[in-house]
């Protein structure tokens, strides 16, 4: 199926291919990154912007 699919793209349409499998690579990508990412390291990175500029060596 996906064979006889592919055989009848015209120019354009490679682009609309080529330009979602961009997004499907990109967005399994990101979802693995944020699945993987530990939770004292959001927990440090959230209060960066509430912080006083002081560094704590604990959570790096």
């Amino acid at each position: 199926m996906f064979k006889q699919f592919t055989e009848n793209i015209s120019g354009h349409q490679a682009y609309l291919l080529f330009s979602l499998a961009i997004f499907l690579v990109f967005f399994i990508v990101v979802s693995i990154v944020l699945f993987r990412i530990r939770k004292p390291h959001v927990d440090h990175m959230s209060q960066l912007p509430l912080s006083d500029n002081q560094i704590d060596s604990t959570n790096s």
